[in-house]
Order: structure tokens, then sequence, then C-alpha cells
């Protein structure tokens, strides 16, 4: 049985702190390897990456997803009790339910009531002084994805409620008050949203049927209870929260937009290409950094052995830049996706495999389409400038963005 490499440091955690994107690409660089063990988090690690390991990773038989994240991550990004952090039975019921929500109908309808948001927003745009795109991304997002899920929010509470979902997306990788405030946000978020659950539940509000609210709130377990109302808040914080985390991509296609202005265009007159186009911007900008399981059960895979109950980490960002997948993948490429559906194993910028049972993110299709709808307002109903800032992507910053929000100026309605 052959040894997995082994990092040279004791504990890692700062280095994954310090290296961010590049962690575990870098040391299976140096270890000319795509497997290798270190400890984080005081607890003995296995990192992977690329095809083989991606396909691995997802097969339930080997690993699970409960006691897989640590808590940290739990208690600000993801919620305690998420689908998640669930395996067999009660997971497939879970992501059952919201695939439930992931009609090609519904995705179009968040998809317009986007569209919407932009629109009316140009002509204050137009008005202005410089514009933060991350910043409105934000707000516009949070109005559309309460809207299409039932949940009635104030004009008054966009910019707390949007603040908020960002506080807790950025606070999972963070450590002194950037994760403190992930930690308050998650906490007012789940109040927030289990009152509405109880209000559905009681029949004081109404909730659009097959809406996320009320599906969410009318929902039974596999033993025919209603989810705990925590639960049924923090399931509702995982349709909001992703939903308003693409502003991140959002930001992502502006600036290839801006760095390769060819393309804009070539999406501005074929919507196939502006499919190839989202997708190598998901490809190629750094967007969650990992996913994270146990393993199930002993067993060997590639002559390794995997111990039970090891965590293993699965380097999305490092698969989505493989050279034996991508071909000269530091290279902004959209044509390469020209031509057939993506490799379920292969593109996983929100994790990998199938989505109706697997851990394959539920929102996939959301995300694509806000982004196509983005990209194509970006380019066809409106026009800006891109003054002097900082673009630059840092991979050591987890998440990460353009320190600037992306400012864009001069802008003017063209539709």
């Amino acid at each position: 049985m052959a040894t997995i490499p082994a990092d040279r440091s004791p504990e890692s955690t700062l280095a994954l702190l310090r290296d961010g994107y590049r962690f575990i690409g870098a040391r299976c660089n140096r270890y000319d390897s795509d497997i290798f063990q270190t400890r984080l988090l005081l607890r003995r690690t296995i990192c992977l990456r690329g095809r083989p390991a991606a396909e691995l990773f997802y097969d339930p038989e080997r690993f699970q997803r409960a006691g897989a994240m640590p808590l940290r991550v739990q208690r600000t990004l993801t919620g305690r009790g998420g689908v998640q952090g669930l395996d067999g039975a009660a997971h497939r019921d879970r992501k059952t339910m919201l695939m439930a929500l992931m009609t090609p109908t519904a995705v179009r309808h968040l998809g317009q009531l986007l569209d919407d948001e932009w629109r009316a927003r140009v002509p204050v745009w137009e008005g202005a002084g410089p514009v933060v795109l991350y910043r409105e991304l934000g707000r516009m997002l949070t109005r559309a994805v309460c809207a299409w899920a039932g949940v009635p929010m104030a004009e008054g509470q966009v910019v707390r409620r949007t603040d908020d979902l960002h506080a807790m997306i950025a606070s999972a990788a963070a450590i002194g008050p950037t994760h403190w405030r992930g930690l308050l946000a998650r906490r007012r978020g789940e109040r927030w949203l289990a009152d509405l659950v109880d209000r559905v539940r009681a029949g004081a509000l109404p909730a659009p049927a097959g809406s996320a609210l009320r599906v969410i709130a009318e929902h039974h377990d596999t033993q025919g209870r209603p989810l705990p109302r925590r639960i049924a808040a923090v399931e509702l914080l995982n349709v909001l929260r992703p939903t308003v985390a693409v502003d991140r991509f959002i930001v992502f296609a502006a600036l290839a937009l801006h760095d390769h202005p060819a393309w804009r265009q070539r999406v501005r007159d074929d919507d196939e290409t502006t499919g190839w186009f989202v997708q190598e911007v998901r490809r190629y900008y750094p967007f969650f950094p990992v996913a994270a399981a146990r393993v199930r059960r002993s067993f060997d895979w590639q002559g390794y052995h995997f111990p039970p109950g090891r965590r293993v980490l699965l380097d999305l960002y490092g698969t989505n830049h493989h050279p034996a997948l991508w071909p000269e993948p530091e290279l902004f490429r959209p044509e390469r996706h020209a031509g057939g559906r993506p490799d379920p194993f292969g593109l996983i910028p929100q994790g990998g495999g199938e989505h109706t049972t697997g851990h394959r993110c539920a929102g996939e299709w959301i995300t694509i389409e806000l982004m196509k709808r983005a990209v194509t307002n970006l380019t066809s109903c409106m026009r800006y400038d891109v003054p002097p800032q900082d673009l630059a992507v840092s991979l050591r910053r987890l998440p990460t963005l353009p320190p600037s929000g992306f400012l864009i100026t001069n802008v003017r309605r063209t539709a």
C-alpha cells in the first residue's frame, strides 16, 4: 500500500489562510501528486484534486457529509442542520424539497425578476457618480430572490438584509471581527425567517403556492414531521444566501468583459456563445475553494488507504484549473465549452456529481440563468466606462473579489 504524501508542516491552518485558493494545488504540485495529507484545525485531513478525485469524492458509499464541515463554517455560511450536512434518506428528502423549486419556469421567473431590477436601476445609475457594481448587484439580487421565494421584505430592509447575507458569505474563512459579523448575521437571518415560517404555518402570512417560503414551511420529513422552525429558516437561507452570492460571479463576468472586450460583441449576438462565456467565468474565476466530506468506512483507492472518519477536502478551484482537464487552464477561453454538456466531475465551481440526489449545488441552474441575464444586461441594455481602479483578484482572500467591487461610471441606457 502506497503512503499518501504528507505536508511538511505539522499544522497547516495558517498556511491555508495565507495561501487561499492555491493551498491544495501548490502542495499537489510540490509533491507531484493529486493527493496529500496534512493537519487542519488540529484534524488529520486528506486533500484531493482532479477529475478522478471528484468522482471518488461524490461516491455516497464511501463518503458522508455529517461532521465534515468545520463548526465555524456551519455557524456562519451553511447553517447547522442544513442539507449540506445530511446523508442518506434525510439528504435525499431535503434535496428533493429544494430541487422542486428549481423548475425551468421558476428559474426563468427569477431571471426576469433580476432583469426588472436591473432596468429599474439603470436610470438611477445614469445620474449618479461612480457605481459600485458589487454593492448594487447584491441589493438587486436580494430584492429579486426574496420576491421569488415569497419572503416579504420592505424596501427599508434591503440594505440590512443584503449586508447580513454578504457577512455570512465573507465570514466562514475569516477570523476576528469579520467572523463575528457573520455569526451575528446568521442569528439575525435565522430569527427573521423562522418567524415568517411560524406565521405561514399559523395562517397569518399567505405565501404563494410553489414559493420557497411555502414549500419549506409546509414540508414534512421522512418521519412525517414538519421541519423545526430553525431548520426551516436554515433551508430558506440556503435559497437566499447562495442566490445573492451570484453577485460575485457577475462581478467576475463584468471583469472578463473588461479584460476581453472582443467577447462583448460575441455574447450580444448569440445566446449559445453567452452560455460558453458564463461557463468559462465559472471555471476560471475563484468562487468557493473546497468541499468537505468524511470517510464513511475504510477503503483503498489508487493504492492509497482511506481510514474511517478521516476528513477529506476536494479542491474545487484546483480541479477547475487542472491541466489534465483544461488545456492552458490559466487562459480565459470560453470556446472550450462548445459542443457538449459540462463534465459533472470536471467543471465543479459549485460542487460535482448529480443534482437531484447528490451534493451538487441545487441552485446551479439559477446561477447560470442569472449570469446569462447579467451578461446580456451589461452588453445590450447599457453602456458604461470602467475608470482606473484596483481590479486585482487575490487568490489569498477567501472568498475573493476585486477590492474596488468593480466601479463603473458614465452609465447610459441603450435599450
